[in-house]
């Protein structure tokens, strides 16, 4: 584990695991990095830089919470970039984080080299997930024995009614087996605080982003899970629409964590993409 101090002095820690170029990968959440693994395996292609983003794992509570903002996090990321000595970084960014990997891109696209999300947040270009979407998606699972409980819990998310969050986990999962619940329990954030200041008001102005990633000329790759109720393909695709060179994939069978659903497929389209 490795420290450096952000603009605003607050520290924040990254780990390096793997070996050959340097990939930095944005957790989503915000929660503790710990829960991307090795990401499948993509350690043994690249170096994967991982940082906790502030007031999550090791890195610091900041003094002033608004800097929880996604926008304002995005000088977290280009101080890591400067510490790591590259006039160019790719980045991964997933869930959550995807929001802000692409808010770097839009702010500082001659830093970028390769870009990839993968089970994209969409709000920082603001796309929208219909709920019919979702739905539709739920219901290929109708067969599966957790299945009432959760569809239940999503059609009261859907109207309102209810907020069961833990209830619908399964969704999130190719597979509700004892390696994903054990996942689920260490990928849930710990600080309200953080995840609420990540998305708070003014963290987001998707016109302009869209305009500046619709100019981005770099190398990108969405990557969607086919059971993903969190970011359906729908959704990814129409992310992936605002690139100019983008490509857009969807892994059969995965969720939100297409690397425990797949490994090897999921490392063989990022280290394919990464070494283009």
């Amino acid at each position: 584990m490795a420290f450096l101090s952000a603009p605003d002095g607050t520290l924040l820690a990254h780990r390096l695991t793997g070996s050959g170029a340097p990939l930095l990968c944005v957790p989503g959440g915000p929660a503790d990095s710990a829960y991307l693994g090795d990401l499948g395996g993509l350690s043994a292609h690249r170096t994967l830089v991982i940082p906790d983003l502030r007031g999550t794992g090791r890195s610091a509570v900041p003094a002033d919470p608004s800097s929880y903002r996604c926008d304002r996090q995005v000088e977290d990321i280009e101080a890591l970039r400067r510490r790591l000595g590259l006039d160019r970084v790719d980045l991964l960014g997933h869930s959550a984080g995807a929001n802000l990997a692409a808010q770097y891109a839009a702010r500082h696209p001659d830093r970028v080299g390769r870009l990839a999300l993968v089970a994209p947040g969409t709000r920082a270009v603001g796309v929208d997930v219909a709920p019919e979407a979702r739905r539709e998606l739920a219901l290929e699972r109708a067969g599966e024995p957790w299945f009432p409980a959760a569809f239940a819990a999503l059609e009261a998310i859907a109207a309102g009614t209810g907020a069961d969050w833990e209830a619908v986990a399964p969704f999130l999962y190719g597979r509700w087996d004892e390696a994903a619940r054990r996942h689920h329990a260490a990928a849930r954030p710990a600080d309200p605080e953080a995840v609420a200041g990540f998305g708070a008001e003014g963290a987001f102005t998707p016109r302009a982003t869209r305009a500046a990633l619709a100019a981005l000329d770099r190398p990108v790759l969405l990557l969607a899970g086919a059971r993903d109720l969190n970011s359906p393909p729908s959704a990814v695709a129409e992310f992936a629409a605002v690139f100019p060179r983008a490509e857009f994939a969807v892994q059969p069978g995965a969720g939100h964590y297409p690397w425990l659903d797949d490994s090897g497929r999921f490392t063989a389209t990022l280290a394919g993409f990464l070494a283009r």
